[in-house]
């Protein structure tokens, strides 16, 4: 049977191949580059990158093994497995309690986001990507507007640069609560479900109070965001800055003090830096493995590079390590948002040119001319100079783009999404080869990945 779905990250392209379709222990990519060069990844203990070779892969040939069928087992976990994360399915073969080969199957949460796209507008389209990471919605609606602002070439104010940031940061804190929360009780710590979610409902709260929802909010729009910051939210913020870091210190003290959670996360679902890069993984899973790759710091974005703040990183490339950067992730989004608070500027949150955002509300009262432009840009959208832009952002899972290409109209005509959750779970092959079966919730749960960011 041959499996016709192929599969895209920013690194390779691999297509799809014949079942079975296994990963051997050495196996070797043909690459489409001038030389026919070839690329090697041999399955030693340390699981090294020899030669990288080029970045697209046209094919890739699996070795075959000698397999006694007696030994092994082939089981599904998921699609419906609650340690999944989503409908993610995990295939994998066992010899034992030994997970020899894991294959992720994926689609099960196919919304066809993309394609949607070029039918709405750009006004309308931030309502479109809120819903693919639906753990971080503000973050997907930030990369939107960025590639749309650029190719429209248009300055945002500082404020609406201030406002995005306050927003994003707080939309990082609450998705990292949601992942150590569910990756506490993955392994049985069930008190971090209860504490991670509670953090979690101050920013929610806190969200609706300024958006008017608590998720996919379409609040961060082309322009600047769709409306100021409520009164008050000086107060609610500096509350939340005096809360949360006394509540993180002690569910970090609580789980690292408890010698079970160590041996369940340390030495477990283990990845390179070299193994990273190869597969395209960003975010806290590659700097888990000590490599300080963070997009905010590598191509500062919205004026966060006015902001002081450090990028926390591992050593081992673990769960547990995984798990620390996200910890310490948090304490560091904690010190952006207290600048901002403190540096909050004055003026306008969104642009001033009315071929970009529709008019005040107080001037379609008094002006023909505004209610009829208020209806247009609602209703046609505004055009966009044709063109073609990239624009990457850091979200809570690593490296999420957006890629337009526009040709003088009003909707896009290709629009494509670099999301971070799909590069990394190509590495679950790797991550969990040669591990136990209870190490597998706990080393899939510390990746983090979010399956409508997945699937699209």
């Amino acid at each position: 049977m041959t499996d016709t779905r192929e599969t895209k990250t920013t690194e390779f392209w691999v297509s799809g191949t014949e079942e079975p379709d296994w990963p051997g222990p050495d196996y070797v990519a043909h690459a489409t580059d001038e030389g026919e060069q070839k690329m090697k990844l041999h399955e030693t203990g340390d699981r090294l990158i020899e030669q990288l070779g080029t970045r697209i892969i046209d094919d890739v040939l699996y070795e075959e093994e000698e397999i006694d069928e007696d030994d092994r087992m082939i089981i599904n976990m998921g699609p419906q497995h609650p340690s999944t994360h989503g409908v993610l399915r995990l295939q994998v073969e066992l010899e034992g309690e030994i997970v020899r080969r894991v294959k992720p199957i994926i689609g099960y949460l196919h919304t066809g986001m993309e394609k949607t796209a070029e039918t709405l507008t750009y006004m309308q389209g931030t309502t479109n990507v809120t819903r693919m990471d639906y753990l971080a919605p503000l973050h997907n609606e930030l990369c939107f507007s960025l590639a749309v602002e650029k190719l429209l070439n248009v300055e945002i104010p500082p404020r609406a640069q201030a406002i995005r940031i306050l927003m994003t940061e707080m939309n990082r804190i609450s998705s990292h609560l949601v992942a150590l929360a569910t990756n506490g009780m993955d392994v049985g710590a069930l008190s971090m479900m209860m504490y991670g979610f509670r953090e979690r409902e101050m920013i929610l709260a806190f969200f609706e109070k300024t958006t008017g929802l608590r998720m996919n909010h379409n609040y961060i729009r082309v322009g600047g965001v769709a409306a100021d910051l409520p009164d008050g939210w000086q107060g609610d913020i500096e509350q939340f800055l005096e809360t949360m870091p006394t509540r993180l210190a002690q569910y970090d003290d609580l789980l690292r003090s408890n010698p079970i959670w160590l041996r369940r996360t340390r030495d477990v679902g283990v990845m390179t830096a070299e193994e990273c890069l190869a597969f395209s993984i960003t975010g806290p899973s590659l700097r888990a493995t000590g490599l300080a790759h963070d997009l905010r710091k590598a191509a500062p974005y919205s004026g966060i590079e006015q902001y002081e703040f450090d990028i926390p990183v591992g050593d081992r490339g673990d769960s547990y390590d995984r798990y620390r950067v996200k910890v310490r992730e948090i304490e560091e989004s904690l010190k952006i948002i207290k600048q901002v608070l403190e540096t909050m500027p004055r003026g306008d949150y969104k642009v001033e040119d009315r071929k970009v955002t529709p008019p005040p509300r107080k001037r379609i009262d008094e002006s023909m001319e505004a209610l009829i432009h208020h209806f247009k840009i609602y209703t046609e959208g505004f055009k966009v100079p044709e063109g073609e832009v990239y624009v990457g952002i850091e979200s809570p899972r690593g490296e999420l783009g957006c890629y337009i290409v526009s040709d003088g109209g009003s909707k896009p005509l290709r629009m494509h999404t670099r999301a971070p959750s799909f590069a990394n779970i190509q590495a679950i092959p790797i991550m969990l080869a040669d591990s136990l079966v209870a190490d597998t919730i706990a080393a899939l749960a510390s990746l983090d990945p979010v399956m409508g960011d997945v699937d699209r």
